[in-house]
């Protein structure tokens, strides 16, 4: 039995300066203030800083997990899905790697697609890079996963879906 397993995270330097420096900015706001008013509210101070690491940290919570095997093509990506999601073989009408252009085709990164995008191309889960999976259900719904290792998706797609399709 062949297995395809993939997990990647937002990793790219542009990202962690878009998200650190406004952190930055707003640290050093609230102290200059917490100093200026002369230590009166610690907690609140302490608090402030506390909301601005977290909601900075947030976007490393994010994982995108891909598995493909015998059963289907299987993914999660936290913390959006709490469980990995399921698509059967059975339920696939065709299925390939591609490249796509993530800004132009579905807005950019993360979860995207639907209702804020051009609908016709489906959804979108990715994380990084311009390779994904390109799956067309059966009811002709199209969903692209992110994946940075073409090469190895292809081998175990190409054994499980011709097989499930014509074996």
């Amino acid at each position: 039995m062949r297995v395809f397993k993939e997990e990647q995270r937002f990793t790219q330097l542009y990202i962690i300066v878009l998200i650190t420096m406004p952190a930055i900015i707003g640290i050093i706001i609230t102290t200059n203030k917490f100093i200026e008013q002369g230590s009166t509210n610690l907690s609140e101070y302490l608090i402030t800083l506390a909301i601005i690491v977290a909601s900075s940290a947030l976007i490393f919570l994010f994982k995108l997990k891909t598995r493909i095997d015998e059963v289907g093509i299987h993914y999660q990506f936290f913390p959006f899905h709490f469980k990995m999601k399921t698509i059967n073989w059975h339920d696939i009408k065709h299925v390939e790697t591609r490249t796509y252009d993530a800004l132009s085709e579905y807005g950019g990164w993360g979860l995207k697609g639907g209702v804020f995008w051009k609908k016709s191309n489906g959804t979108a889960v990715n994380v990084s890079g311009d390779l994904g999976i390109q799956i067309t259900l059966k009811n002709n719904k199209r969903l692209l996963i992110g994946t940075l290792k073409k090469n190895d998706a292809n081998a175990v797609i190409a054994r499980y879906f011709n097989t499930k399709q014509y074996g």
